[in-house]
């Protein structure tokens, strides 16, 4: 059977117009998924952004999901307040008895343990007080007094974070009110606390993982550790939305899930656990 060449060219310009066309409709179908994508509001703690662990994890997550996070990172007072609301997605903090009350409160229907590190004292290399010497149970509480007996400089964040509320708590167990000369309110992140303490030799409270990031930058040594009463917990949440309705809980839910996982889990327990001999964070996701 023979085709003539004017029916040949007729046929295959049909076929290049449906693979076009088809092509086509693949490429808008993807444009618009992206077009309808939100970008996912994550309020957090400045610990888990000055020790470089959400820069680590955050590029993946866009990779893995396509969702891309605009990351608000306060302390934790300020990012709970930002739930509550309704202006971040999903919630990344550090105080358990807050988060428990915001979901009380119905401000999201559940947390979730992520991961946890500790608090530590940290303060001049020279250990002027001596309380690295302090035993027992009561070291912290101890080494505290140390410092008010002795009006040794100490910066507090004084930001409402989960590390400002966990420092007030520990005052207040030795019935002190913290105040005078000695006694600096900062209202700054982890990291610019760290960086004052360091110019004054004064003495603060962090967590481990932001002064390990930050060490080798610093005139500071851990003078106080591995005390039972210096466990900080991180827990995720997403805001409700059925409380509030303009959250992007679909996003948010991802994000819940994917750090959740034990791929992601994984990665939290191998930051920079290399380059510290200790991991930063220990994952205990359940």
């Amino acid at each position: 059977m023979k085709f003539s060449k004017k029916l040949l060219t007729s046929a295959l310009a049909v076929l290049t117009a449906v693979s076009i066309t088809a092509c086509s409709g693949n490429t808008d179908k993807k444009d618009s998924k992206q077009a309808n994508q939100k970008d996912l509001i994550l309020a957090t703690t400045t610990s888990t952004q000055d020790s470089g662990l959400l820069d680590y994890l955050l590029p993946e997550f866009t990779k893995d999901t396509g969702i891309k996070v605009k990351t608000i990172a306060v302390g934790t007072g300020k990012a709970i307040k930002m739930g509550e609301e309704g202006e971040a997605d999903v919630l990344l903090v550090h105080d358990t008895k807050c988060e428990n009350k915001f979901v009380k409160d119905g401000n999201s229907k559940e947390r979730h343990d992520v991961m946890y590190n500790d608090f530590v004292i940290v303060g001049p290399k020279e250990d002027p007080l001596k309380l690295k010497d302090i035993k027992g149970e009561n070291k912290t509480e101890d080494a505290l007094k140390k410092i008010k007996e002795n009006q040794a400089t100490f910066i507090s964040r004084a930001d409402d974070s989960g590390t400002n509320k966990k420092e007030l708590k520990l005052w207040e167990a030795l019935n002190v009110d913290p105040e005078g000369a000695w006694y600096v309110e900062s209202g700054a992140g982890m990291g610019d606390v760290l960086k004052m303490a360091s110019e004054k030799q004064a003495y603060t409270l962090t967590d481990r993982g932001t002064y390990l990031s930050m060490k080798d930058k610093l005139n500071l040594d851990v003078v106080v550790e591995n005390d039972k009463d210096l466990k900080n917990q991180y827990g995720v949440m997403c805001v409700n939305p059925d409380k509030f309705k303009s959250v992007n809980n679909k996003e948010a839910e991802e994000f819940e899930e994917w750090i959740l996982s034990p791929k992601v889990q994984k990665e939290i327990e191998g930051f920079k656990k290399e380059e510290y001999g200790q991991s930063l964070f220990t994952p205990n996701a359940k």
